[in-house]
């Protein structure tokens, strides 16, 4: 009988979310750029579908109900997996310094 190993890479997965399109893209090329430095195994980024909020809401506050604006709020999300971590690329992750509009969610999968 031969026993074949299967080997789990650890991985960790960066989640990001923006408003703006050209934000995020630019954050996820800084965060690629950092972890090639480092020497690491990159999957990605993954663009995920994009979340789009729409609201309607009246122009006049008691009369004129056909008259409405609407309104679209559109969150763009990216997925970024790093194969093999190693605790330079963890620590430089935490260093690294993204603009406000960007909310990144890491987890160790």
């Amino acid at each position: 009988m031969v026993k074949k190993q299967i080997v789990e890479k650890e991985k960790l997965r960066l989640r990001m979310k923006a408003y703006d399109h050209k934000l995020i893209d630019n954050s996820c090329k800084q965060i690629i750029e950092m972890a090639k430095r480092h020497d690491a195994e990159i999957v990605g980024p993954t663009p995920l579908p994009t979340e789009i909020k729409k609201y309607t809401v009246n122009r006049s506050t008691f009369v004129h109900k056909d008259s409405r604006e609407q309104f679209e709020l559109r969150i763009h999300k990216r997925l970024i997996d790093i194969l093999n971590p190693n605790q330079r690329i963890i620590e430089s992750l935490s260093n690294l310094n993204l603009p406000a509009g960007v909310d990144i969610e890491i987890k160790m999968v």
